[in-house]
């Protein structure tokens, strides 16, 4: 799920930064999804009217790079996917976001909780209680390959009101209403 929803991710950003035009994008252009999620990235950004600054990161020391970077770029905010490479690193991403100014979002909740601007992607706790139920059928008899696939039907939208003050950003009553969790 994660390509389609840097759409989504991007309108927030444009709805808490009106004058949005420039957005880093931190890949890992070695991971397999890579290609499919710069694709629905490239599309978002284009129909925003929002330019992307594509920033690879291969191993941990890459990071502060790419930050310098997106400074470099004058990027006005900063996109952060589901990414193993970055998953050790959430409290260093979080904290250069901050350091540089950069509104952010990401695809992992955790980062919200390191003092990451915005998550917003599915629900981990549904994605669990769906699974639970996956369990319980195979623990009944079903067989694995006999069930459907499914994608996460129930998304979530986490903001750190502390790291948007920090930054000297106002979040939208709006954009705040639409919140599942709010840090202050």
């Amino acid at each position: 799920m994660a390509p389609e929803i840097s759409g989504k991710q991007l309108e927030l950003l444009k709805e808490i930064v009106p004058k949005l035009s420039r957005v880093a994008f931190l890949r890992n252009s070695n991971e397999p999804a890579t290609p499919q999620i710069i694709k629905e990235i490239e599309a978002a950004s284009e129909a925003l009217q929002l330019r992307l600054q594509k920033l690879d990161i291969r191993n941990s020391k890459d990071i502060e790079i790419a930050f310098r970077e997106a400074r470099n770029g004058r990027a006005d905010a900063v996109v952060v996917p589901v990414m193993p490479i970055l998953n050790s690193e959430r409290a260093q991403i979080a904290e250069l976001a901050l350091k540089n100014r950069l509104p952010s979002v990401y695809g992992q909740p955790e980062y919200v909780e390191n003092g990451g601007l915005i998550y917003y992607g599915p629900s981990v706790t549904a994605m669990f209680r769906r699974a639970a139920t996956y369990v319980d059928k195979i623990l009944k008899g079903a067989k694995p390959s006999d069930l459907p696939v499914e994608q996460p039907t129930k998304f979530e939208l986490e903001i750190n009101l502390k790291t948007a003050n920090q930054i000297g950003l106002t979040i939208p009553p709006n954009v705040l209403a639409r919140a599942d969790k709010v840090i202050r």
